[in-house]
């Protein structure tokens, strides 16, 4: 998962909530109801939008750990072939470097 879709998700279910929340509140305070009744409905919305932010996170830091996975693997995948690369250098520096040792002698 990419960091823009990600990011796009998030501000989507972000908007989402806050444009419910606000559209239920004020359609609550315009309504012709008690102020009992008012502060009911409007603590109910609360916990609702609550839950559901809730799950939007969830949701959101499920796909945050996958990711994180997905770099680690990647990671480990990546510095094992670094220290495969280092390790045929180093076999190749020690070869020449017997190589010049027997010219060398060779000379001698």
């Amino acid at each position: 998962m990419s960091n823009d879709r990600g990011a796009s998700f998030f501000e989507v279910t972000f908007s989402f909530l806050i444009g419910t929340a606000t559209g239920f509140i004020l359609g609550v305070l315009f309504a012709p109801t008690s102020g009992a009744e008012t502060r009911k409905k409007i603590g109910e919305t609360a916990v609702k939008t609550g839950e559901k932010a809730k799950e939007g996170y969830e949701k959101i830091a499920k796909e945050a750990e996958k990711g994180i996975k997905i770099v680690k693997e990647k990671t480990s995948e990546g510095l094992d072939t670094l220290k495969e690369f280092v390790e045929r250098k180093q076999e190749e520096i020690f070869k020449k470097k017997e190589e010049a040792a027997k010219e060398e002698e060779g000379k001698k």
